[in-house]
């Protein structure tokens, strides 16, 4: 069982981060979807409810594929269906609903942080570092501004590439090419394995512990 994300963490002793990391995981995925939901539905499109995605059941936007990556190696997606034809304001309506996904994992690093930032005592974290509920709402909020930031990357098939898609036709017509979709995949893992995500992840925590420091501070 060595090598395995979950039993490393909890034979560590990282019992805490385990916990958080796979509940935000499983919440920020939900949530994200459920958000392109709603705004699909404001749009129009009543896709997410005839298919029964409208559910807080995140076996049903993760799906089979999705889990299996998430147990094996901590990281996982998932999928809201709609049809762009029926929304109200056309390429405006596409944007929406691409950009409802990353905007709720925004919204949910915020909440975090400024709920960290309430309970937090920058003096008591500096000698004796995060408590338990500390940890967990640290975690939401890194994780959520990872998979924002993550989301916005103009790669197929993320939000950010359907957002460009519908500012450019010349970006929009690239992304048509029957390979597009498998060298975006390729491309996004690339730059994962390639230190790409690390970054980001480390940016992600900077700014978060800034974030709640600030709002500590302040109330003080």
């Amino acid at each position: 069982m060595n090598g395995w994300w979950v039993h490393d963490l909890w034979n560590s002793g990282q019992r805490i981060e385990l916990i958080a990391w796979i509940f935000w995981v499983i919440a920020a995925i939900t949530l994200h979807e459920l958000a392109h939901g709603w705004a699909a539905l404001w749009e129009g499109d009543d896709t997410p409810s005839v298919t029964g995605h409208m559910t807080a059941n995140p076996v049903v936007h993760m799906g089979v594929p999705s889990i299996i990556a998430f147990l094996i190696i901590g990281i996982a997606w998932g999928m809201m269906p709609v049809n762009p034809y029926r929304f109200r304001h056309g390429k405006w309506g596409r944007i929406l609903v691409s950009f409802a996904g990353p905007a709720m994992n925004l919204l949910l690093a915020g909440c975090t942080l400024i709920a960290l930032g309430v309970i937090m005592k920058p003096d008591v974290l500096l000698e004796h570092g995060f408590s338990d509920v500390e940890r967990f709402l640290f975690t939401g909020g890194f994780l959520n501004l990872i998979l924002f930031a993550l989301n916005m990357l103009p790669v197929p098939p993320l939000d950010g590439s359907n957002i460009l898609a519908n500012l450019s036709s010349t970006v929009a017509n690239w992304y048509r090419h029957p390979r597009a979709q498998m060298a975006g995949l390729l491309l996004f893992f690339a730059l994962m394995w390639s230190g790409l995500f690390g970054a980001i992840f480390n940016f992600a925590e900077r700014v978060s512990l800034f974030i709640a420091y600030s709002i500590a501070n302040g109330l003080q």
